[in-house]
């Protein structure tokens, strides 16, 4: 199927064409048609299977149907998108900047951590649709400068990192002010009860989709565990970014302080390395995001609530310098790279006071990361400390994920070299087609 076969207009379709897209990924060829057709629509996605297309395209082509209809009526927010991060939020807006500029509809975004000046002058100009953090949203509605009372389709993205990160209360405080006749888009990457019941509360009879097993890893991602004392982590790291083949590495730190010391232990290394976190200001982590996508950085170490909505092209590495003690976090920070078929590599450092999280990994994931033990720091850790948990009488899991562990220990080197992802055709999730000749692929990673 084509981009063209999903009936969309032609200032949509040269949109796509222009940033080289030609075939849908399974969730836009089914999402797409069913936005357009107006119902609800509850989808469970990974990172990196191009849901903001997904909604963004529909949303933009029902948005220019209905302005055609009367073209100067004023600008009023008719669709609203909210998002748990300001990375994120960013990236969609730029989503709908690309797919929707041959169109006449404005768009805007707004979050917390830097002046409302700028934004609420956009605001007053008028626009179609706004993309928004929670807090920063409500704080521009107490002030009675952005109403929701004309707002035709809503959207809560990542709505399991919404949770999360405790914006639930906020969360149904915005959808008490929605109007009760809208098209509402639900997306979550897991769906666990609470996320469940929030959807429950949200959608009016929605279709359902599913386009990946629930907090499964993709295929394209290499992942290995090294077996390291908490005190060798910093030579550790520094052991692995000494492979010049490593070209970039995302490493994920539990805390905003230990983000800020892993980069500084990587500075003293001579490794170019930014920290990424929520105590970091605005231009900082903008300006450390386009170091990073632009390659003068090597290494960005971040929080995972930083880091969510962080997409870079052909991302080699993503490297858990901690394990988190939320399984489903492992699948979204590895989700970063392996996108759009390409391949990628995911590495964990388990020290001894982390086999409890590394187990309850191997049972969410249905399977045993490979252990790596051919290098200078291993720490003796017993194979039967990280076997998957039996599951508790009487009580329910965090997970979803069954299935027999099948992994096996791997002393050899995982180098991005060792596979070659094809894609064979382009997407509006990758760019580019043979990949058979390059080291590192020919595809491209959309900002979606």
């Amino acid at each position: 199927m084509q981009f063209s076969d999903l009936s969309l207009i032609d200032p949509i379709l040269k949109a796509l064409a222009e940033e080289g897209y030609t075939t849908p990924t399974p969730i836009q060829e089914q999402a797409i048609p069913t936005l357009l057709s107006r119902r609800d629509l509850l989808g469970c996605a990974q990172t990196g299977t191009g849901k903001t297309a997904a909604f963004a395209i529909p949303i933009l082509q029902l948005l220019n149907e209905d302005r055609s209809k009367n073209p100067t009526a004023p600008r009023r927010i008719k669709t609203l998108v909210l998002t748990p991060t300001r990375e994120l939020a960013i990236q969609i807006d730029e989503s709908f900047a690309s797919y929707g500029r041959h169109l006449n509809l404005r768009h805007t975004v707004i979050f917390g951590g830097v002046s409302q000046h700028s934004q609420v002058n956009t605001l007053r100009g008028g626009i179609d649709i706004l993309i928004a953090t929670p807090g920063r949203l409500l704080d521009l509605m107490n002030q009675n400068i952005i109403s929701l009372r004309d707002v035709q389709f809503f959207v809560l993205d990542e709505a399991d990192r919404m949770l999360d990160m405790g914006f639930i209360h906020d969360v149904k405080k915005v959808i008490a002010r929605l109007p009760e006749r809208r098209q509402s888009l639900f997306f979550s990457a897991t769906m666990p009860p609470d996320v469940a019941k929030l959807a429950d509360t949200i959608l009016n009879k929605p279709a359902k989709i599913e386009v990946t097993p629930v907090s499964s890893t993709a295929d394209t991602i290499q992942q290995a565990v090294y077996f390291v004392g908490k005190e060798d982590k910093r030579k550790l790291l520094v052991h692995i970014l000494n492979d010049k083949g490593i070209e970039s590495a995302l490493v994920f730190s539990r805390t905003k302080h230990g983000a800020d010391k892993v980069a500084k232990d990587l500075l003293k290394a001579g490794i170019q390395a930014e920290a990424i976190h929520g105590n970091k200001s605005q231009n900082a982590r903008q300006r450390a995001l386009s170091n990073f996508k632009s390659r003068q950085t090597r290494v960005l170490v971040a929080t995972d609530i930083a880091a969510r909505g962080i997409d870079v092209d052909e991302l080699s590495h993503v490297i858990n310098y901690e394990l988190p003690n939320i399984p489903e976090t492992y699948v979204h920070r590895i989700g970063r790279t392996g996108r759009a078929g390409n391949d990628g590599i995911a590495l964990s450092f388990c020290d001894d006071e982390e086999t409890e999280y590394l187990r309850d990994i191997h049972k969410l994931i249905g399977k045993r990361v490979p252990v790596i033990e051919d290098h200078p720091y291993v720490l003796n850790i017993s194979a039967a400390s990280v076997a998957p948990a039996q599951p508790r009488q009487g009580g329910g899991n965090r997970s979803g994920g069954q299935g027999r562990s099948n992994g096996s220990s791997n002393n050899g080197s995982f180098r991005r070299g060792a596979t070659s992802g094809s894609t064979g055709t382009n997407t509006a999730n990758s760019r580019g087609g043979n990949t058979s000749n390059r080291r590192y692929g020919n595809t491209r990673s959309d900002r979606t």
